[in-house]
């Protein structure tokens, strides 16, 4: 019973380690990807997103955000 409760927690814990990162992001939740190139976003308005550059992703923002 207590080793099924490891597994099942243990289990539980597995999904948390599958989870897109969150360093490095900027203020908009967005970041340059080092390997390809480019600029994506994780977080915010743009959340999914992808640019050539941060400057394109600016241009994208409604102008109350920036």
């Amino acid at each position: 019973m207590k080793v099924s409760r490891i597994i099942l927690f243990m289990g539980a814990l597995m999904p948390l380690c599958a989870v897109a990162h969150g360093g490095g992001l900027d203020g908009y939740g967005c970041h340059h990807n080092r390997k390809q190139g480019g600029y994506h976003c994780h977080r915010g308005e743009n959340a999914g997103k992808q640019y050539a550059t941060k400057a394109d992703m600016l241009k994208d923002l409604p102008k109350a955000q920036k």
